[in-house]
């Protein structure tokens, strides 16, 4: 059995809505040969990557997809690279804000998304989904599971492709840079270019 895990945030900053989850939970549960699993992980440098690996875990998935909130972004931005770095603008709903630190002590300083971005992009261009490929996952929470993503999957043990997208903030479609359905439309087209990926790799050479 395949199997894709999606993941989105909780609310932060006050908002009683996190765009990314509310895209992730309206998924269907199943793609192409994927059964896809969801899970709302905590908007916390501290307990993020922890839930995510736990996750990870439980699930065993072959694919891992990301996804997260940017309110200033008005298009499906598929992250390319992930840094080690921590440097919060805002704090965290812990209340944690740290400031030049990093994510995993004695680490790389980046990993690269193992999705097929390039592709994933023109698969969304396509269906005229407004799309970016982005150099920076910014240095806030996103970028941190990101991150904890990308250093769990190229350690030892698991074999997986995992990536990150963000999203345009959503609170209502009246009031929305994208539609939900069009946030969640996108999500499944960045899953199914993934899963060829994965597919492919498991193809005997």
């Amino acid at each position: 059995m395949l199997r894709a895990l999606v993941t989105g945030f909780a609310p932060f900053g006050g908002a009683s809505l996190n765009a990314s989850y509310e895209a992730v939970r309206r998924l269907p549960a199943r793609v192409g040969e994927f059964d896809i699993v969801t899970a709302q992980l905590p908007t916390s440098y501290a307990r993020s990557g922890a839930a995510l690996v736990s996750e990870i875990n439980r699930r065993q998935p072959a694919l891992v997809l990301c996804i997260g909130e940017a309110g200033e972004r008005t298009a499906l931005n598929i992250e390319r690279i992930a840094i080690n770095v921590q440097d919060a603008r805002i704090a965290d709903n812990d209340g944690a804000q740290p400031v030049d630190r990093l994510v995993v002590a004695n680490a790389p300083a980046a990993y690269f998304s193992t999705l097929p971005v390039r592709a994933i992009h023109a698969a969304l261009v396509a269906e005229n989904l407004p799309a970016e490929i982005s150099n920076s996952a910014g240095t806030f929470v996103c970028n941190h599971l990101f991150y904890s993503l990308m250093h769990y999957a190229a350690s030892p043990g698991p074999r997986l492709r995992g990536g990150f997208v963000h999203v345009p903030g959503w609170r209502d479609d009246d009031n929305a840079s994208m539609r939900i359905a069009d946030i969640a439309r996108g999500i499944v087209i960045a899953l199914e270019v993934g899963a060829t990926a994965v597919i492919s790799d498991r193809r005997p050479s």
